[in-house]
Formats: structure tokens, sequence, C-alpha cells
């Protein structure tokens, strides 16, 4: 069984480590893909995993083509080289639309194949695979006058790829807000929101219908001072570690439905950190394309809190 995990730009010795731990062995590398003789396991550093890979030869780009369309419609095209043989082959394939997306909107459900030039004459390709996006790389429509910095971005993404929103009337606690880009999303979708952060946020963002702000610590919130919330965001910058602490106290108090945090590396990346996330049940960490150095934590109450 072939896997492979194209690694996030520039993040692919996080990719190697997190297989390493997971005594997955690297067989080949291509450009930023990893192909591995193992099953799939969970990669939250992975842009984009291939599942059930096959490989086959090349003879001509038609027939390579017809190889594709006979698996299925859709695919995206990965060509680190081999570039305009690919870009020939990729052009006799149905079109995938790959406009900017307007948020809101959830991610796509149509299945999209990926599939590779390894040599001129060889082709690996996988039909399913974890990302609806062509190499897992998300388009927005930007908001330039709105939102008072570009956090909101990583907000965007991680709704449309949970297919869920805060809805108007739920209430939000957005942690560590200032200066406000992510409680702008929340109050722009209409919900109820609690920024706190010792810093102010910006007019504009005070301002909107339903926010409010509470000037503290958000490690020194009590649950019971808030009392129950439909969504806890949090784009802190602390020590994946800490934030941890902080997800369980809150998990504790039975109060959240719903959580969506940055998990944010200064320095090293921490793998055990990252993986006690994961293995919270019902949890999904995962590297978003508008991420830095950083993973997004998602559970929700269909999953389980």
């Amino acid at each position: 069984m072939t896997t492979a995990y194209l690694a996030a730009e520039g993040l692919g010795a996080q990719l190697r480590e997190e297989l390493r731990r997971a005594d997955i062995v690297v067989a080949a590398e291509h450009g930023r893909l990893l192909i591995t003789e193992a099953p799939a396991i969970r990669s939250a550093w992975s842009a984009n995993i291939w599942h059930d890979c096959i490989e086959w030869p090349v003879e001509s780009i038609g027939s390579a083509a017809k190889a594709l369309r006979g698996l299925q419609r859709n695919w995206a095209m990965y060509a680190p080289v081999h570039h305009r043989r690919a870009a020939l082959i990729q052009e006799k394939l149905p079109h995938v639309s790959a406009k900017p997306i307007v948020f809101p909107a959830a991610a796509p459900t149509a299945p999209l194949g990926s599939w590779t030039l390894l040599a001129p004459d060889r082709m690996l390709a996988a039909a399913d695979c974890s990302s609806p996006f062509p190499n897992g790389e998300v388009t927005l429509v930007e908001d330039r006058t709105g939102p008072p910095n570009r956090a909101y971005l990583k907000l965007w993404e991680a709704l449309i790829r949970l297919r869920r929103f805060p809805e108007p009337g739920e209430r939000c606690l957005d942690l560590g807000a200032s200066p406000g880009g992510w409680t702008y999303v929340l109050g722009k979708l209409g919900a109820e929101v609690i920024a706190v952060d010792k810093a102010p946020l910006d007019p504009a963002v005070a301002a909107m219908p339903g926010v409010s702000w509470r000037g503290e610590s958000a490690f020194a919130l009590e649950p019971a001072s808030v009392g129950p919330v439909d969504w806890l965001f949090s784009d802190i910058i602390c020590y994946p570690a800490r934030l941890l602490r902080l997800v369980a106290h809150w998990r504790g108090s039975g109060l959240v439905r719903n959580f969506v945090c940055t998990l944010k590396f200064q320095g090293e990346t921490d793998h055990e950190s990252a993986a006690a996330f994961a293995a919270l049940p019902g949890a999904q960490v995962l590297h978003l394309h508008h991420n830095k150095h950083e993973l997004t934590f998602m559970l929700t109450s269909d999953t389980g809190t």
C-alpha cells in the first residue's frame, strides 16, 4: 500500500519528523511529496494526503489523461518537475474550478484526486485524497477594508474546512482577541462575541453590533464568569502546552460546545503537544494553507467535547 504526504510549503522537516515519530519510513521524496509504503496515518503537517496511490507507465500524453479519466473526473496536478509534459496531460482532463472562495462558503464535497509525473514516462496518482482543494491550497477573495489584520484568513479557512459557521445569536468567546481580526469575522456572521484581551480591540471592531470586550488575561478567565458559549476561539500567542491546559480547563467546565484554536510554535516544533491535541476524542489538528509555523485545532459538538 502506497501513501504519499504532501508537505506544506517550507514545512517538510515538520512532516518528516511527524512520520518518523509514527514509525513511517519515507521511501522516496518527490519535491514536497513524501512517498511511503505503509497505510495512511492522520498527519497534521500534510497539506494533502494521497491514499492508495497507484503508479503506472506513461506511454503518451493522451494515454496518461485517458487513464486518469478512467479512474474519476476531477484531478489536481502536482508538478515539481516535468512541468510542461504534466501541463499537457492536465489540459486533456476535465476542468476543475480554482476560483477563489467567497466567505462564507463550505469546502467542496466532490472527490478530487492528485497526480504527478515521477519521470517523463512514469506517473503516480491517487483518486482518494484528504484535501478537497488542489494540493491543499485554499484561495480566498480577501476583505481588504474591514479586518484590522490578516489573521482573519486563518479563521475563514478553518470554518470553510469545518463546513460549519457560528450563527446569528450564538455566543462566541474570542480569547486573545486584540486587535480583533477573528472578532470581526464572528461579528460579521451575526454572532454575539465576547472578546477577551488585556489590549483593546480596534475601535471599528469594538463598535460592531454584538461585540463586547473584557480587558482581562485569557488564562485568568474562569468559565463560570462567562457562562455557556457555543464556540471558543483562540489565536493566542503562547506555548502549545499552555494552550492545551487552557482547553482542558474549558472542556472540563462543560460550558463549551465547539473549539477552534491556533497552536503557535515558538522556536522548535512541540510535536508532543500537537499529538496530545490530536488525541482528544473527535479532534482535528491540521495545517491550514494560511497558517505559518502553526497548526489549527478544531473540535465540534458533532464529534464530542
